[in-house]
């Protein structure tokens, strides 16, 4: 039985880790204030593509409760059935995540691989993850792979600008309608992990203040479209 549990163990201990060490990536490196507009080719001020300031705030709260939620499993559900299958794909995006703040103020095109590597492994947690525990097991991946499906897509849209693909409203559209199409596809098909699409409103809501003065209609309005949609999948969950 012994050795049997001892890779739950294991899993258990290296997922903890990774959330501490996740969350003391910023305060280990440079710290990351979004990427510098002299980090593109095409210099990107104030992109529509990007949420306001302030809507970064709900890193706090993600690094808090993956701590919180692993160190829990650790302790109180190292050889639990329920929480196993999803250890491995969350430990190996937080791993990933903890070398992603000096990635990116290195190289854009090297960030933005790195937070869509995250996106999918953090997902992949997801939908293994089991109904024991929701608040401490489920609800804190939900919201790191909801504010990631946004952060990925809002990186490609940057790509798209900052490299003189798209002006930045259509740059924003493209990658608004990708994130969108994501999150409705993941919220419906769990069926499950409110916090999930709350996370992703989150960063709508931002996208529209950062384009309420001036008012970008186009950017604005498909964010509206996809709040009341994602609201809407919502209503279909089992929970």
């Amino acid at each position: 039985m012994i050795k049997q549990d001892f890779p739950k163990v294991l899993w258990a201990f290296v997922t903890a880790l990774a959330a501490l060490a996740f969350a003391a990536s910023p305060f280990l490196s440079d710290g990351f204030n979004g990427f510098s507009p002299d980090q593109f080719p095409v210099p990107q001020d104030n992109p529509p593509v990007q949420p306001a300031g302030y809507a970064f705030s709900i890193w706090g709260l993600i690094y808090l409760w993956l701590i919180i939620g692993t160190g829990f499993g650790l302790l109180r559900r190292a050889t639990d059935e329920d929480w196993a299958p999803a250890r491995p794909w969350l430990a190996a995006s937080l791993v990933i995540g903890t070398a992603w703040i000096p990635a990116a103020n290195l190289s854009v095109p090297v960030a933005t691989v790195m937070i869509w590597l995250m996106l999918g492994t953090a997902v992949m947690a997801l939908y293994k993850l089991g109904d024991e525990d929701r608040w401490l097991q489920l609800s804190p991946v939900a919201i790191y792979a909801g504010w990631l499906t946004a952060a990925s897509c809002v990186s490609v849209g940057l790509m798209l600008a900052g490299y003189g693909i798209l002006n930045g409203t259509l740059a924003a559209l493209v990658s608004l309608s990708l994130a969108l199409t994501i999150a409705l596809f993941i919220q419906f098909s769990l069926h499950r992990a409110p916090e999930y699409g709350l996370a992703v409103i989150w960063a709508l809501v931002g996208i529209i203040v950062s384009n309420s003065q001036p008012l970008n209609i186009a950017v604005s309005g498909l964010c509206v479209i996809g709040i009341l949609a994602i609201l809407a999948v919502r209503g279909t969950d089992t929970e």
